[in-house]
């Protein structure tokens, strides 16, 4: 299906870079070593490694394909290869409003980094020690007003790329912003494995212990699997739609799990071998990004300039993933609605920013927002990536499987024949029945649990 008067991505690279972007960030540097420090380190790397190899790449094909050969935002893409099947367009609106409550949470924390950028310019981590700087941390997220104001600072900043568009606004700032966030990691990574007491956080991250695989580990991993590689949201059809028909998906999502994968190894590397250094538990969760690295960048000759740095580089990570996350209700109300751009990233902008509020607020300790045991913030995140994503991500490759046509998957899989054949039907042999079966299996576990 031709794509009519609509942007795409410019170049290979801003490709890669984009859909990188959107794939590395806050679920990498933040999420995934609060998920392996409580399911116990190597044990849930391994796991996670399966997952992404097996599952994540399958996926993510599977996204690229549905989103390049219909040219349409989730919604439309699920009407176009599904006509007179309303049920397939749920489908899509199902991706639609994954993302938007995902941004919910996650422009939440992307505020604590806005202000960590601020806490770093004012010189705040110097000379404090560690129990003060969780203190600090710790009277943020019981703060109304401030954190409030980060992410309406943070939310504002998505919003300005989104309107900007793809090739001016996605991929500009993707293709200048993440080769800087990999060359800080890697000097950090060298930095943390000369603390003493790193080995310890080394092993622990990377020795798996077998015996501590169980179903929970397995659903946590599958979780931030989808979270990490932005599965199951819609933001990889709507990226699919962007990419030009004679670049190859395979290569494309293969190159983004690479770098999604280093990444997630640089962030352990770096945040285990500090924690384990500083007296920090793997459990610690939230602490292990926002007050772990600040002792680390405490012990480094020029650790005001890195830490202003690194935290200003994971505000700039957790921008790359946000515009991809924005960009999928976005490009469904422009399509699907006809409203212009701009209007239709304001609208979905002052939205994602009211339950940021209401997320915010609900850490309170004293907070009514609360349903059962879990805070509105936390019942976002585990609804999302327990669930959402996750029969997302079934339902999509149901859907490839056994209702989109076979010669139309081999048509955008292939690039006209220039992908090896016994490639295309082992790909499409996962897709239909191995990745099902799978994820049915795991998302039973997790009901039953």
């Amino acid at each position: 299906m031709e794509k009519k008067n609509k942007e795409s991505f410019g170049s290979k690279f801003g490709i890669i870079a984009a859909a990188a972007g959107s794939a590395i960030g806050l679920g990498n540097i933040y999420r995934f070593p609060c998920e392996a420090g409580a399911n116990g380190g190597g044990a849930f790397f391994i796991v996670y490694l399966a997952i992404v190899l097996f599952m994540g790449l399958p996926l993510m094909v599977t996204e690229f394909v549905i989103g390049r050969r219909s040219g349409k935002n989730p919604v439309g893409a699920f009407k176009s290869l599904a006509p007179g099947h309303k049920g397939w367009a749920r489908l899509g609106y199902l991706g639609v409003i994954c993302s938007f409550l995902i941004l919910a949470f996650y422009c939440t924390v992307a505020g604590w980094t806005i202000d960590a950028v601020w806490k770093a310019i004012t010189n705040y981590y110097h000379g404090k020690d560690l129990a003060t700087v969780q203190f600090g941390f710790d009277s943020l997220k019981e703060e109304t007003w401030q954190p409030i104001i980060c992410e309406a600072v943070f939310v504002f900043l998505t919003a300005f790329i989104i309107i900007k568009g793809v090739t001016k606004g996605i991929e500009k700032y993707s293709k200048i912003l993440m080769p800087i966030l990999l060359g800080i990691l890697i000097i950090l990574g060298i930095k943390a494995l000369t603390l003493p007491g790193a080995a310890e956080g080394v092993k622990f991250f990377l020795k798996p212990d077998f015996s501590k695989i169980n179903g929970t580990v397995v659903v946590n991993a599958l979780g931030q699997a989808f979270f990490s590689l932005s599965i199951g949201m819609g933001i990889l059809i709507t990226y699919g739609s962007y990419i030009a028909k004679n670049d190859n998906l395979t290569s494309t999502a293969f190159s983004v799990c690479i770098c999604d994968t280093i990444i997630a190894i640089l962030a352990g590397i770096v945040i285990f071998p500090a924690a384990f250094s500083f007296g920090i538990t793997p459990e610690a969760g939230d602490s292990l990004a926002f007050v772990t690295l600040p002792m680390l960048f405490n012990q480094m000759a020029g650790g005001y300039f890195f830490c202003l740095f690194f935290f200003v580089l994971l505000t700039i990570a957790a921008l790359t993933s946000s515009i991809s996350l924005l960009e999928a209700p976005v490009l469904y109300f422009t399509e699907e609605l006809g409203i212009s751009r701009k209007k239709a990233t304001t609208y979905s902008a002052i939205g994602v920013f009211v339950l940021c509020i209401i997320a915010s607020l609900s850490l309170h300790s004293d907070t009514c927002l609360k349903i059962g045991s879990f805070s509105f913030f936390n019942l976002l995140d585990y609804i999302t990536a327990t669930f959402l994503m996750t029969i997302g991500g079934l339902l999509t490759v149901i859907f490839l499987g056994w209702k989109m046509k076979k010669e139309d998957f081999y048509d955008e899989f292939t690039n006209d024949n220039t992908v090896n054949m016994r490639l295309r039907k082992a790909m499409y042999f996962i897709i239909k029945y191995i990745s099902p079966l799978a994820i049915t299996v795991i998302l039973i576990t997790q009901f039953i649990k």
